[in-house]
């Protein structure tokens, strides 16, 4: 059994959830503790099964619970230093035992699932994304990227499941009432991956073993999930791959997704 769910994911908030028989992990927690415990009942998890809680980067959307349960359920939390320096906030939350520190020149165990960061390039302290190994197999989660380099393609390679961001559409940020500062900063080097990067990144991964898609992080204001599906589903069809060549869906904002088994 090696199963994902998205509890929550776009720009208002993110949580994700991943499973084996004898492990349970949160990927961040950016809705409030009360919303994150009550999903995890609706897939019939409860929240003090949680073995821990791994932390993509500090940014509120995505750890805006995460001492709080931490403190109240007793729950490690895995991250970088400059990341937990980031957050004091957080941080002044957690019990010191319970803050693990990782490095991206290392994996590390949480029960049986290996765990394997990576950098990405975004406008946080030290960001990371992350392969979760449950024996031979891999998936992959992956948001808040600002552009795809050599070595993120790298990491994402041979998953067989990943959660990959598809924030927003080039042209209704274009179009949008952002201030023009804060249009730079999305589409720029730091800061989120639209559709059709999405897309582009999928169809290069596809020969690499890749069979399950779920896109996430998606932008309130500047997307919405037909566009980001049409969009995608086009770039794989234009590299040449049809469209059964991958099974791909979209993370729900406010609710969680089905708890599905990815290998």
């Amino acid at each position: 059994m090696f199963k994902f769910c998205s509890l929550y994911s776009g720009s208002s908030g993110n949580s994700l959830f991943v499973e084996n028989d004898k492990t349970k992990i949160l990927i961040d927690c950016g809705e409030s503790a009360k919303k994150i415990v009550n999903s995890l009942s609706d897939i019939d998890v409860n929240i003090e099964d949680i073995d821990a809680i791994l932390v993509t980067h500090e940014h509120i959307d995505h750890v805006k619970s995460l001492g709080t349960l931490s403190r109240k359920y007793d729950i490690p939390i895995y991250t970088n230093l400059e990341t937990i320096t980031a957050m004091p906030e957080q941080a002044n939350k957690i019990k010191q035992e319970n803050i693990h520190l990782f490095d991206f020149t290392k994996d590390f165990c949480i029960g049986d699932l290996k765990i394997h960061p990576f950098s990405i390039p975004h406008d946080a302290a030290n960001p990371c994304a992350f392969n979760i190994y449950n024996n031979d197999k891999k998936i992959s989660v992956a948001t808040d990227i600002g552009h795809i380099t050599p070595e993120i393609i790298q990491n994402l390679e041979k998953s067989i499941f990943l959660l990959l961001e598809a924030n927003y559409d080039p042209n209704i940020l274009k179009c949008s009432p952002y201030p023009y500062h804060l249009k730079e900063r999305i589409s720029g080097p730091l800061g989120h991956l639209s559709n059709n990067s999405a897309g582009q990144t999928i169809s290069h991964l596809i020969d690499s073993g890749l069979k399950n898609v779920m896109l996430g992080h998606l932008s309130k204001e500047n997307n919405f999930p037909e566009l980001a599906y049409k969009t995608v589903m086009e770039e794989i069809i234009e590299n040449n791959y049809p469209e059964k060549s991958i099974q791909l869906s979209v993370a729900t904002r406010f609710n969680h997704t089905p708890l599905i088994d990815v290998g």
